[in-house]
């Protein structure tokens, strides 16, 4: 058995910076940017400094609770099994099909730019719809990605997003930075509850546990590791756009920002290279979100457990879970707005980041944690959830109304299905 835990330190941390960078700096930048300005970058920080603590509470429960269950071993620990833990499993479900969702939405914007101009606005729909398919039927036929495949794309487009940062800080106006320019500080709040789920992909991390060699040191590793790393992409690729692009101009490329900002310094090549970098990043962080957190939490869902041996592309299990998550994805990225499920894939996983946090509070003397971070943690998380709250209280009422319906179908669901199958969420046990 040691050998099939072959997954090293960077290994790991490629599924959690695969999933982030896709999830963030390519699909919601321009959405940020409308909300933070040029002080976008600052925004970035906040949301990475609020990822970071919640990184401290899932390395020490991910170490204490090695599971390929993640953030729902750690809640059924805290809370023990009923409604409350098993309504937050199917929300974390919920939740990456939204960010799903986003990816695809992100991937067809970029896709477009490839077409001609003026091309008929159904190619957006098109490719959005066409990216889950493509990824759903992979899936279905059972292939595999291990850790060193995993690695391998996020190198390639980590590359490609560092030089397009260096090249472009290099030609940096520096008017498009002044501070003067700068929105009011609730703006940036505002838009670091936006871009916080850029970080989201880190949990995926503590899925991996189980395959891990080492993982009391290399599961905390890899979780700081890949959170710090994008941290310092995301911040270099801001200045890198802000700095080659004044804010019109980033709002009317909102779609495809980064390729845009390419243009000014590398010419129509560069716009090309970042329009293909962004279809690697979307697809890689699709492939990361659909074949393991989706995956586990609708495993746990519909079963209680998950295999003895679990490998991460288990679908064939419970092949309807693969379409039915496909298909909320493909209705979710062709009727809501990109905001719209930017926040709502945010605040979802921020509710699971705060239940997280308030189950290692019930275990501290488990985990050996310090309270006070774990404090801090839900806190942090607790505020940036009522900014997003008022954001979309003030902004869009219909969103906030969809969320509520979320998280009560959520939970009703649960209630309902355990009522009737009499399905309990099983602890592992090794």
């Amino acid at each position: 058995m040691a050998e099939t835990k072959a997954m090293g330190l960077w290994a790991a941390a490629s599924i959690g910076v695969g999933a982030m960078v896709g999830a963030g700096i390519f699909s919601i930048f321009g959405t940020a940017v409308q909300i933070s300005g040029n002080a976008v970058y600052v925004s970035f920080i906040i949301a990475g400094l609020i990822a970071l603590l919640n990184t401290y509470s899932y390395a020490k429960m991910g170490v204490r609770y090695p599971s390929a269950g993640g953030p729902v071993e750690f809640m059924l620990k805290g809370f023990g099994d009923g409604i409350l833990s098993g309504g937050l499993n199917i929300l974390l479900w919920v939740g990456y099909v939204f960010g799903l969702a986003l990816y695809a939405k992100g991937f067809s914007y970029y896709a477009v730019t490839f077409l001609p101009a003026g091309s008929a606005s159904v190619w957006t729909s098109f490719f959005a719809t066409a990216i889950i398919l493509a990824f759903t039927a992979i899936n279905f036929r059972g292939a595999k990605t291990v850790g060193r495949s995993e690695l391998f794309i996020v190198s390639i487009k980590v590359g490609i997003l560092l030089l397009f940062a260096a090249a472009g800080i290099f030609y940096i106006t520096p008017g498009n930075l002044s501070t003067s320019a700068w929105p009011t500080p609730k703006n940036l709040f505002f838009g670091a509850g936006m871009v916080f789920l850029a970080y989201q992909g880190f949990g995926l991390i503590t899925n991996a546990a189980e395959d891990m060699k080492n993982p009391e040191k290399n599961l905390p590793r890899a979780l700081y590791l890949s959170v710090v790393l994008v941290i310092i992409i995301y911040v270099s690729v801001s200045l890198a756009v802000i700095g080659n692009l004044s804010i019109p101009e980033v709002q009317n490329a909102q779609d495809y920002a980064l390729a845009a900002a390419a243009k000014p310094f590398l010419g129509d090549l560069g716009f090309k290279i970042m329009a293909f970098a962004a279809l690697f990043s979307t697809s890689s962080a699709i492939n990361a979100s659909l074949y393991g957190g989706a995956n586990v939490s609708y495993l746990l869902a519909k079963d209680g457990e998950l295999p003895e041996i679990f490998e991460r592309k288990v679908w064939h299990r419970s092949p309807e879970g693969l379409f039915i998550t496909s298909g909320l994805v493909i209705l979710c990225a062709n009727f809501l707005q990109l905001e719209g499920i930017g926040m709502l894939a945010s605040t979802s996983l921020l509710i699971v980041y705060v239940a997280v946090n308030v189950s290692h509070l019930r275990l501290l003397k488990e985990t050996g944690a310090k309270s006070y971070i774990i404090w801090a943690s839900l806190l942090s998380s607790l505020t940036f959830f009522g900014v997003l709250l008022y954001y979309e209280f003030m902004h869009s009422k219909t969103t906030l109304g969809l969320l509520g319906f979320t998280v009560f179908c959520c939970f009703a669901a649960e209630w309902t299905y355990r009522k009737y199958s009499g399905r309990p969420i099983k602890e592992r046990t090794s």
